[in-house]
């Protein structure tokens, strides 16, 4: 299985012998800004507090407290876990209990990678579009399984699923998985949510993430929503202490910020809507591309031929994009594309231009 991540900038400053500050990286979907200067605030006053000389609290109970205050809903009913990473691995031990999971194609394979980890069955089922004009859309696809697993706004396409369709399908599964990491970048993403609806359906869990939105990436902050039956048992299984304290007090700081949170989504909602206005014609003037509409911050690009050459070429000039040959269904004809700031989205994309000249 050819499991990648975008935002391996490590391996690529390495490679290329480039300071991590000098690469545009617009291989992974993270918010390209500074972190909001409160939350970095926070985390250096933990710093001088010593924070770090602690164990942290094994309950988690703050920050559950604090999720779930946020979401209107218990506690008992929240997970926070290491980055939608882990809690896709635990998701995926439950699902392992129900029988056979449903995936979607092209898809993250993340999922497939956790259902592996506890010898799960599962299919595949391919998108019947990958290009939509306008979101949100219904959710297209009824796999023949027990379990389905659902991303959405969807990963790599950036289709955007509406709820009403979504808890349709709740009725007609053992249990469903949705991961909503990038639903709360997304322009009017949240509207689509399935959180609330965790309080009516035993059988649905809703993975987000914090760090993608607030570019604490190297912090690991993500929760997972659902029954508190079946969060307790995977609680019991998991590492004691599964995140630090830094993440945390992170976690506590943002979602206890409500006033702070709706003015940084603000910005970051109108930053997508303006970017992508200039960004897609530019790019479409190129004859050998097809771009595809997208609802978030990330959209997919399909060449006539291999990217991988400009991929290469990009790579020489500090600028990652993220190729698509893990995404199962996809190969080195399509390339995902997350948005950067203003300065850089216009440099990214005069060399994309540019790699096609050559």
């Amino acid at each position: 299985m050819n499991i990648k991540h975008g935002g391996n900038i490590y391996a690529y400053a390495r490679q290329y012998k480039l300071p991590i500050n000098e690469i545009i990286d617009a291989s992974a979907s993270v918010v390209p800004f500074e972190t909001p200067r409160y939350i970095t605030n926070s985390l250096i006053k933990d710093i001088k507090n010593s924070i770090y000389c602690y164990y942290p609290d094994q309950e988690l109970a703050d920050l559950r407290e604090a999720i779930g205050i946020f979401h209107n809903i218990n506690p008992d009913n929240v997970m926070p876990g290491n980055g939608a990473s882990e809690l896709i691995t635990w998701a995926g031990s439950e699902a392992a209990k129900y029988g056979k999971s449903g995936l979607i194609s092209p898809g993250f394979m993340d999922y497939e990678r956790s259902l592996n980890c506890w010898g799960a069955n599962y299919i595949i089922e391919e998108l019947p579009h990958i290009c939509a004009s306008k979101f949100p859309e219904t959710f297209p696809i009824n796999p023949k399984s027990d379990v389905i697993w659902i991303t959405n706004p969807h990963n790599p396409t950036g289709q955007l699923w509406n709820q009403d369709s979504l808890k349709r399908v709740l009725t007609k599964y053992k249990l469903v998985i949705c991961d909503e990491a990038f639903l709360s970048i997304t322009p009017n993403g949240e509207n689509e949510s399935l959180i609330p609806l965790t309080k009516d359906y035993k059988n649905l869990l809703v993975i987000r993430s914090l760090t993608k939105l607030f570019r604490i990436a190297g912090l690991r902050l993500g929760y997972m929503i659902g029954s508190s039956q079946i969060l307790n048992s995977l609680i019991n299984k998991r590492d004691p202490w599964p995140l630090n304290n830094f993440s945390i007090r992170a976690g506590i700081t943002i979602l206890n910020n409500r006033k702070q949170y709706i003015k940084w989504t603000t910005k970051i909602h109108n930053w997508i809507k303006q970017e992508k206005k200039w960004i897609f014609p530019e790019l479409a003037k190129i004859k050998e591309l097809k771009i595809h509409n997208s609802s978030t911050n990330f959209f997919l690009i399909e060449s006539s031929k291999s990217l991988l050459p400009n991929i290469n070429y990009l790579a020489t000039k500090g600028i990652i994009i993220r190729e698509c040959n893990s995404f199962r269904s996809l190969n080195e004809k399509w390339a995902r594309i997350s948005l950067q700031t203003p300065k850089k989205n216009k440099r990214l994309i005069k060399e994309i231009q540019q790699s096609f000249l050559n």
